[in-house]
């Protein structure tokens, strides 16, 4: 496939690395992390080599999601700091050339925001309106059978009015109106607010729920549905993705092009012929629509194979791929292949053509944390307990030293989730030190992929394999790679006439310019780049 970046934007060249400020630094002793936390950690992102850093909701808020219901979208919650603070973190970051992206939430806010306090107090309250209201059904009942992400129906009754209001997730999470155009301008200013402030960026929360069909038609049943949750047991065919949400998303994007050269990223979960439509005509949408598909395809070279060659043969003329292989609302990739097989999956993430996220921690080979039932805190599983759909065990606190708490807060202090029992073996001090751990296979590749263009802005070409091995071509301005990646625990060996070269990098860390002529024989679990000519 043809190159599309000639233009060498800064947002097709980084890797970009997810932090979830609760999780990664407490710098005032409360057990929860915060931005002068993450500021402290700034120089490990420095030593290991990102190039941004997209931080999770840290506003104004009840916490009833953890930060995505929102009560000041322009404002720091004192648990994490201030706007000072905020400012000194982005002003250390760009002095460490990190870029910085934030999480924008414009689906939602909190019950206890102004603006929906306003909303429900009358009907006739001028800010009625920028919220989904609605009589009841001619049986009392909700207005429609949609149903909260979270579980339970989507629509809250409030007794005061007598109309019920719309909520996508919590009912502490009201959704805003966004056929309201004072309601969109409202959210653009909250766009220059951060952007004013020097932010690179933003990644759009709950992207495909903006915008909700104007007859509030149900939603047919999932003729698929295999009951993870009862979300699930309805398509959200008129509650999700509705053609009107592009008009929403050109808006945003015009206003950072306002401010130069700025990122818009989109949460998307959807299939990849409705993802890549986020792209909008011309690419005049988000730069980069999240692609989450490598977290659900099932572990096998030929799926994420045909994945791949799927993804790449529906992007648009100019539009430029994005990977994912983990974030604070799935499960971790250790958990999901194991150990072994993670290493294999941070070259395949780190050597794929586009623009990846690496989430905090999964360069350490975190894994889930099971957590007891007196300590869950997400919300999600407390309202359908018992199916296994809770996200605390993805954001236990980063892993820093073999201290007590892995160094995210004092030892007398507990953190706000419980840290692994492995700790004091998979962490960022003990790592640092072991040549073959993860921590430094993610620093290598990372400092591969800035050192060879091919690696980060280069072509993709898939290369025929059989069995369990996954094989393609990156190349730019004459410099090829080979990736080999071996998907299973057994050896093998992959053959071929075009198999040579030097290969500069393996998964196991002990086979740097060895010369392969004809074929490369691979360990169980081990990926390897081959620089060919």
């Amino acid at each position: 496939m043809a190159d599309a970046s000639d233009e060498r934007l800064w947002w097709q060249r980084v890797v970009v690395y997810q932090v979830y400020p609760r999780s990664f630094q407490d710098s005032d002793g409360d057990g929860v992390g915060d931005l002068r936390g993450i500021i402290s950690r700034l120089s490990y992102l420095e030593w290991l080599g990102v190039d941004a850093v997209w931080i999770s909701p840290f506003y104004p808020s009840p916490m009833a999601d953890f930060g995505y219901d929102i009560t000041d979208h322009t404002d720091v919650h004192p648990m994490f700091g201030t706007l000072s603070d905020f400012d000194a973190f982005v002003a250390e970051a760009h002095r460490r050339d990190i870029k910085v992206i934030l999480d924008y939430v414009p689906n939602h806010t909190s019950d206890e925001h102004p603006w929906f306090v306003e909303s429900r107090s009358s009907r006739e309250n001028p800010k009625r309106d920028w919220y989904i209201w609605q009589d009841p059904a001619p049986d009392g009942g909700s207005p429609n059978n949609w149903q909260s992400v979270f579980g339970g129906g989507a629509w809250e009754w409030d007794a005061a009015t007598q109309q019920y209001y719309y909520h996508a997730y919590l009912r502490e999470q009201p959704d805003l109106n966004w056929r309201n155009p004072e309601v969109r301008e409202a959210m653009m200013e909250v766009l220059r607010f951060w952007l004013q402030r020097g932010v690179d960026g933003f990644r759009v929360d709950a992207l495909r729920q903006l915008l909700k069909d104007e007859h509030l038609r149900d939603n047919p049943p999932n003729p698929d549905h295999r009951a993870r949750s009862p979300y699930d047991a309805l398509l959200p065919v008129y509650s999700t993705d509705r053609p009107k949400v592009h008009e929403a998303v050109r808006e945003m994007r015009s206003v950072l092009e306002d401010y130069g050269d700025r990122l818009l990223i989109g949460e998307l979960y959807l299939p990849i012929d409705r993802l890549v439509t986020y792209y909008g005509e011309n690419n005049s949408g988000v730069h980069l629509p999240f692609n989450f598909h490598l977290i659900s395809t099932p572990w096998n070279a030929r799926e994420i194979a045909t994945l791949i060659h799927t993804y790449e043969a529906a992007l648009p003329r100019g539009g430029w791929p994005t990977w994912v292989l983990g974030n604070h609302d799935r499960s971790r990739i250790t958990s999901r292949v194991g150990a072994a097989q993670a290493r294999v999956a941070a070259m395949l993430l780190l050597t794929l053509r586009g623009t990846p996220t690496v989430y905090y921690g999964d360069e350490l080979g975190m894994h889930d944390v099971e957590i007891p039932p007196e300590r869950v805190q997400d919300p999600f599983e407390k309202n359908v307990p018992g199916r296994g759909l809770g996200r605390d065990p993805a954001r236990t606190p980063m892993q820093w030293d073999a201290s007590p708490n892995a160094g995210i807060c004092p030892p007398d202090v507990e953190p706000w989730l419980p840290v692994a029992d492995d700790y004091r073996t998979y962490n960022v001090a003990t790592e640092r030190e072991d040549p073959a751990s993860m921590l430094n296979l993610h620093r290598r590749l990372l400092a591969l992929r800035r050192s060879e263009p091919a690696l980060a802005l280069g072509s993709y070409e898939p290369v025929e394999t059989t069995g369990d091995l996954l094989a393609y071509v990156r190349e730019r301005d004459g410099r090829r790679f080979l990736i080999v990646l071996n998907l299973k625990h057994n050896p093998t060996t992959f053959e071929g006439p075009e198999i040579r070269g030097r290969l500069v990098l393996s998964t196991h860390l002990d086979r740097g310019g060895e010369r392969v002529n004809g074929g490369i024989g691979l360990r169980g679990d081990e990926g390897v780049i081959v620089e060919q000519g």
